[in-house]
């Protein structure tokens, strides 16, 4: 084996490793807008690239069975696919995130996190292209909920349902691929990747209809409670309380009403260009005994496009003291962001500030 080689497949565990955290360091710098062609374009190139170098691995590995041998390419072909990988779970990563409530999705976001790590774990290549070939699945499906929505212009169940059916098809032409260039190898794991494939579907769709999945494309750009919001050449124009620097590092924010006054929640949501779907504003109350207690839903619609997010505010009249939240999402149920408060009645306005939210 020459030098090069025994040194790669040396240290292959820690290749792979680099490989993957590469991924995601060039996606951190390298990503703004989902709907942004230059996104869509790499992000398909990473998906084609991820096929293509487990085609690749897989047509070569099944020749060198054949012969009774290795092939001396197959750590290099396995850095690289994990790269690909690595790149496509770093987006998805960075998009899911800003897509929710990390409160609420947070089982969500712990799969990704296991499925990364769990990659160290699949040594031998029989487990490695059951592993790469469901990782590749989860990522076309994760792939395939927010392309299809940005591509027919709507988000709601249907879209969902057809994103599923976009994965199925599109998996069982890369297997038939797979069979194609080394049959055997295919049929002797064929029950493990069926097994793995239909798992991970299944708890893809569960994440879904419990509204733990991230509503992506969508995502918060930014959120506020005021006292009074009115609408100003184009521009909101919001009177509230200043906001304390301690509400950055988890405080509860105490919101200061004097009887009778309403209280305004603002929200800017971004969505991609021609996108229309309708956005939720869910005011709930923490009771003692029932726990948070949904007072009020009050939904609008957004169109798409616009850089800082669609912006929109819902108004809860005379809020009664104690603690709040305004859970800010889709009309099917998931949550894009939250803001958690608390009521406090006061006999004297508290000092305000003037803001425009542009």
């Amino acid at each position: 084996m020459p030098p090069l080689f025994a040194k790669v497949r040396a240290y292959e565990r820690q290749l792979s490793a680099v490989a993957m955290v590469g991924g995601f360091v060039f996606d951190n710098f390298a990503f703004g807008r989902i709907d942004h062609p230059a996104t869509q374009a790499v992000l398909a190139g990473y998906l084609v690239f991820a096929a293509a170098s487990i085609a690749f691995l897989h047509y070569f590995e099944a020749r060198a069975e054949q012969r009774h041998g290795t092939f001396r390419w197959r750590t290099i072909v396995s850095a690289a696919t994990q790269f690909a990988l690595g790149g496509l779970w770093s987006a998805f990563l960075i998009f899911y995130t800003r897509s929710s409530a990390v409160v609420v999705s947070w089982p969500f976001l712990l799969v990704l996190a296991g499925i990364l790590l769990s990659n160290e774990f699949f040594r031998e290549y029989h487990s490695r292209l059951v592993f790469t070939v469901v990782l590749f699945f989860i990522a076309l499906f994760s792939y395939m909920t927010f392309v299809v929505p940005i591509l027919v212009g709507t988000m709601n169940e249907f879209t969902f349902l057809i994103s599923g059916a976009c994965t199925l098809l599109v998996f069982a032409l890369f297997l038939g691929l797979l069979a194609m260039l080394g049959r055997k190898r295919v049929w002797d794991d064929i029950g493990k990747v069926t097994i793995g494939a239909v798992a991970a579907f299944v708890i893809i769709n569960l994440f879904y209809f419990f509204d733990v999945l991230p509503p992506i494309p969508l995502a918060m750009a930014d959120v506020g409670l005021y006292h009074h919001i009115e609408r100003v050449n184009g521009s909101y124009k919001a009177t509230g309380e200043p906001l304390p620097w301690t509400v950055k590092f988890g405080q509860t924010r105490v919101i200061h009403l004097m009887p009778g006054e309403p209280l305004y929640a603002y929200s800017a949501v971004f969505a991609p260009i021609q996108l229309k779907t309708q956005i939720v504003h869910r005011w709930q109350y923490h009771d003692d005994k029932k726990g948070w207690v949904t007072v009020s839903t009050i939904a609008f619609p957004i169109t798409g496009g616009r850089d800082n997010g669609y912006r929109g505010f819902t108004i809860k009249s005379h809020p009664k003291a104690g603690a709040w939240r305004v859970d800010i999402g889709t009309v099917d149920g998931r949550v894009i962001g939250r803001v958690g408060f608390y009521v406090q009645s006061v006999s004297e306005a508290p000092p305000m500030t003037t803001t425009y939210l542009n």
